[in-house]
């Protein structure tokens, strides 16, 4: 993804957000204890419609592929283009860049939407609720929840977003809160409901974005236990 290096600070205290989950869960608490500091940083925010414009690019794509895609999108327009711009440009030089036909229709849809307000600018967008932002945002062909829920964690810093559909969170809520055999790979069938994730989040409100963070980093500690033949869940 293409950024200007930056960061921004995030909209909550996280130390605050890391005293009342382990207070509240201490099964969790271990988990952070063993991961260390919250160092989630934000990327810079761009308006939603530049934001959401990558994250159609990305999706079903391998992250080296889409960020060629990427950039020659940005080489021909020159940066990233306008709603209007998009809309008045043929479609021959963006399949010629890569883009698929039923991307280019997500893209068309994406630049309509923000011109009609749908898909509300970056001041806009910070006065509305996540279940406000996720409404409007899922009306974009292409966009769907899981979209938005990235872009509520990643790009606004809201801290009470719980992406229960989401591989790496599950997984991760498996690894450290479920007993698995430790003799076969994780399964299918070892993967929570939506539901059961939900009822332990409502350990972590208002702060489940942190404790999603920390489950993807339950994977990152079992990815290294194999790598040194130790078991995820010692």
């Amino acid at each position: 993804m293409i950024h200007d290096g930056r960061s921004r600070k995030l909209p909550f205290d996280a130390d605050e957000a890391i005293a009342h989950l382990k207070a509240k869960d201490p099964k969790l608490g271990t988990l952070i204890d063993r991961v260390g500091p919250f160092t989630l940083r934000l990327d810079p925010s761009p308006s939603p419609f530049e934001s959401l414009l990558e994250s159609i690019l990305y999706q079903q794509l391998h992250g080296k592929a889409a960020a060629t895609i990427h950039r020659r999108v940005r080489e021909y327009f020159g940066g990233d283009p306008t709603p209007q711009l998009l809309i008045d440009t043929p479609d021959e030089p963006l399949r010629a860049a890569g883009v698929s036909g039923n991307k280019i229709k997500a893209f068309r849809d994406l630049a309509v939407k923000t011109l009609d307000g749908t898909v509300p600018s970056h001041a806009a967008i910070k006065k509305l609720s996540d279940a406000e932002i996720i409404e409007r945002l899922t009306a974009v062909r292409g966009i769907g929840a899981w979209t938005v829920e990235m872009l509520l964690i990643f790009r606004l810093g809201r801290p009470d977003v719980l992406p229960v559909t989401d591989y790496g969170v599950r997984k991760g809520f498996a690894l450290t809160f479920q007993r698995l055999p430790k003799t076969r790979a994780l399964a299918a069938a070892d993967l929570p409901k939506a539901d059961v994730l939900l009822k332990r989040g409502k350990k972590w409100t208002p702060f489940r974005s942190v404790a999603s963070w920390y489950l993807w980093r339950a994977c990152d500690l079992a990815k290294g236990a194999a790598s040194t033949g130790r078991s995820s869940t010692e």
